[in-house]
């Protein structure tokens, strides 16, 4: 009886070991590390997160922390464009295996794929024409008002909760939706903060006014497929060491970089 009991743990133990191994090749992880190239799906036009800088290449915070990324692995980064409208598609079907694109967390996007843990809080913030009576987000929702976002992000979902009365016009680029405003074609825009801090400290200084009080709560995660908890958990400890990190400050220096110091600015002009 001891013999048989013995047979059928060690039968048990082993068909466990088999999962865990064949749950291992499945895993992105495995798959980036025999390749030995991560592909990071990314829509360049995200500023300071992804962009093209003079010569056509793709800079930014969340390609730096790619790189960051692909070294700790071992590996290569290669950094795909995609149209934000099918990002989500695309990593889907396995066209890359991460996206890295300032993507924020919410719970529809959840339904379709996992993230990791929040690498930085942004929220939507508003910039709008000087001269303005109104002096708030609460005294522009009237009808006279032309609010303008971009197409498809959760800026547009933010405008279309605040702004109930206010005309409401949506960009493909926020670059095209904060020209609207500085060529007085629309009254304000909504939109990412760090986009917005940034704009002013460059084409919207003395132009525009900030309103810096974000609108919403929103944090930034990487995206990956469900059902992969290696890749997951490594993610998550990748993250987490780079933000404890007190002797290299990798997070602390990224963030210093490309939200804080606008020197990059000249790369994009």
């Amino acid at each position: 009886m001891k013999k048989i009991v013995l047979a059928l743990a060690v039968l048990f133990t082993s068909s466990l070991f088999a999962d865990d191994i064949n749950l291992w090749k499945k895993s992105t992880l495995n798959k980036i590390l025999e390749r030995g190239e991560m592909q990071v799906c990314m829509e360049p036009g995200y500023m300071p997160f992804e962009m093209k800088d003079k010569k056509g290449r793709i800079i930014g915070y969340d390609v730096d922390m790619a790189k960051k990324m692909a070294k700790e692995m071992g590996v290569k980064a290669k950094f795909l464009p995609t149209a934000w409208d099918g990002i989500i598609a695309a990593l889907i079907t396995g066209k890359c295996d991460i996206i890295m694109s300032g993507m924020t967390i919410t719970q529809q996007r959840n339904l379709k794929v996992n993230f990791a843990n929040p690498y930085i809080v942004v929220g939507q913030t508003l910039m709008m024409k000087k001269g303005l009576p109104a002096k708030s987000a609460k005294e522009l929702d009237k009808p006279e008002y032309t609010i303008a976002t971009k197409l498809g992000v959760t800026g547009e979902i933010a405008t279309r909760k605040f702004f109930k009365k206010a005309k409401i016009v949506t960009f493909e680029t926020e670059a095209d939706a904060a020209s609207e405003v500085l060529n007085g074609r629309a009254d304000a825009m909504v939109y990412d903060q760090p986009y917005n801090v940034l704009f002013m400290s460059d084409k919207g200084k003395g132009k525009l006014v900030h309103l810096d009080t974000p609108l919403t709560y929103e944090p930034l995660g990487w995206a990956i497929r469900k059902g992969d908890p290696d890749f997951l958990n490594w993610l998550n400890n990748f993250l987490q060491q780079m933000k404890e990190d007190k002797v290299v400050n990798f997070h602390a220096n990224l963030y210093k970089k490309w939200l804080q110091d606008t020197k990059w600015l000249k790369r994009v002009q």
